[in-house]
């Protein structure tokens, strides 16, 4: 799935890996976020790449619409929260969407 035919990321892949790569430290996308912007598939189209090919990209700035991160990834994502300064919900370890949500279009 999302595999072209030499074994790598395939074009829908690369879409949702590049604006990835684009979201600004201390910022996030949500799943349904990146899927809007690049304009075809849905949340569980772009968790199902970033289960694939995430580990290369700031796998940490994608979360769910709720804010939480990656299931697993939880404390790692928090560091990277931490060490980036990302607006997070007081009391909770969900990003404040509110204040950490990219446009992908500002630079933060």
């Amino acid at each position: 799935m999302f595999t072209d035919e030499d074994g790598g990321p395939d074009e829908y892949a690369d879409e949702v890996l590049a604006v990835v790569e684009r979201i600004p430290p201390g910022l996030v996308m949500s799943y349904g976020d990146i899927a809007e912007y690049v304009g075809r598939g849905g949340p569980r189209q772009v968790g199902a790449v970033m289960s694939s090919w995430g580990g290369g990209v700031p796998w940490w700035r994608v979360v769910r619409a709720d804010g939480s991160p990656a299931s697993g990834h939880e404390v790692r994502a928090l560091s990277h929260y931490a060490s980036e300064a990302t607006p997070m919900r007081r009391g909770t370890d969900r990003v404040d969407m509110r204040n950490a949500r990219w446009d992908g279009e500002s630079g933060g």
